[in-house]
């Protein structure tokens, strides 16, 4: 592994789906006991919400703070509910330093595009037409990497995971977005 490789490491379901954010302080700890065996390599967490949960600012604050002030490590949020792509979500994200997901494919138009905190930036692309299974043709590929290089610019560290995996497309459409990009393999 390279020696500036990072992980980027998803909260478990429990935290996100089962507990739907709310009473998890022993879930973080447990889980970021855990992730915490990676040291220097951990460089993001993402939180990826389930479909059906909507926006609601006082869970979220409190999730959120609960989780930033035990972790100094980057932190990407992906809201599936329409509600999460408002302005109100959008600065409250923005505040508590925690970056939105550009997500592919994109449950309203807007979740497409990164928002949030603009730290950073996070693509998390799941394969489109069928999720999971669809390889991404050439022109979508070109327009990522121009996306991607755009959002690096002024040394923004950009997180691009292609989460297709199911029939082996994430690694072809993540080694042609490195040979786009010019970023060496490994």
């Amino acid at each position: 592994m390279p020696p500036d490789f990072r992980f980027s490491v998803k909260l478990p379901k429990t935290i996100t789906h089962t507990a739907r954010l709310e009473r998890t302080e022993d879930l973080l700890v447990s889980f970021l006991g855990t992730a915490s065996v990676l040291g220097e390599k951990l460089g993001c967490l993402l939180v990826q919400l389930p479909p059906s949960l909507s926006f609601d600012a006082v869970v979220v604050e409190r999730f959120c703070k609960t989780l930033r002030g035990r972790t100094a490590v980057a932190i990407a949020c992906e809201p599936r509910h329409a509600s999460w792509f408002a302005e109100e979500p959008e600065r409250l994200l923005a505040r508590l330093g925690i970056a939105r997901v550009a997500a592919d494919p994109a449950r309203v138009p807007s979740a497409a595009i990164a928002g949030g905190a603009r730290a950073f930036s996070y693509f998390r692309l799941h394969g489109s037409p069928k999720v999971y299974y669809s390889a991404y043709p050439e022109e979508f590929l070109a327009t990522l990497a121009t996306r991607v290089a755009q959002e690096a610019q002024g040394d923004r560290t950009v997180w691009c995971i292609f989460d297709n995996t199911t029939l082996g497309a994430a690694t072809r459409n993540a080694l042609d977005l490195s040979d786009r990009l010019r970023i060496p393999a490994g």
